[in-house]
């Protein structure tokens, strides 16, 4: 294990310098976790402000980490980092209620139309559903965009889908329920129209920004929110209200 000496100091012995010297040596993951996310909540909070509140997951995340197990602490850290940012941005609700209002009035109309239609809906479609142009679609998807993530990864954090699966301190019935939805998840995200799969493959497997992701696909950073932010309208229609 890296830093295995330090680990054992704190871990042993509640050796507050070693426990320091963790957090110093760690500390670039929060910078690391609060920048990509920065960019997708940027307009609307601080990169400081985001590197403030994961600290407090990192000092989660040594306090609680189990040395004996099999688990990376990078990969035990990421999630408590991610999760404490993702709690403290639910605990100031700092999206206005009007971009509440049209990301589940959006959401509403995937989940009846792929409902009647049985496939993906298109944009005309959904456009035609909330009786508005292609333009004030896509507008509204730009706008909902951040809101949309968050919504998702708090349906996720609260029923501790990567936790429970990466450290399996859950009791078995909360891995039966957490893995259903896991692959839940992964049945619906197979199921997206390919542009918004890839988006969601580079986006959360490969970890890149948006600007990355439309040089690979050859569209620009407004194409890549909005095509997010449909592919998260589509899951959060199946997945959230569960």
């Amino acid at each position: 294990m890296e830093y295995h000496s330090l680990w054992q100091k704190y871990k042993t012995n509640n050796d507050l310098e070693a426990k320091n010297c963790l957090i110093e040596k760690y500390i670039e993951l929060v910078k690391v976790i609060a920048g990509r996310l920065c960019t997708t909540y940027g307009s609307n909070i601080e990169y400081d402000d985001l590197v403030s509140y994961g600290i407090f997951g990192l000092l989660d995340a040594i306090e609680k980490f189990d040395i004996n197990k099999q688990v990376k602490f990078q990969t035990y850290a990421q999630i408590r980092i991610k999760g404490a940012i993702i709690d403290q941005l639910r605990n100031l609700d700092w999206v206005p209620r009007s971009i509440r209002q049209k990301s589940k009035l959006v959401e509403e109309a995937y989940n009846k139309l792929e409902n009647k239609l049985g496939r993906n809906a298109t944009d005309v479609e959904v456009a035609t559903e909330l009786n508005l142009s292609l333009d004030e679609l896509y507008s509204i998807l730009q706008q909902i965009n951040s809101f949309n993530i968050v919504s998702l990864e708090e349906k996720l954090y609260d029923g501790n889908i990567t936790d429970c699966l990466r450290t399996h301190e859950s009791s078995p019935e909360d891995l039966v329920c957490n893995n259903e939805m896991h692959h839940l998840l992964q049945y619906n995200i197979d199921r997206l129209p390919e542009r918004e799969r890839q988006v969601i493959s580079l986006y959360y497997y490969s970890e890149v920004t948006y600007k990355e992701i439309g040089e690979v696909l050859g569209i620009s950073e407004s194409r890549v929110s909005q095509l997010h932010s449909k592919a998260i309208s589509r899951l959060k229609s199946k997945i959230i209200q569960l």
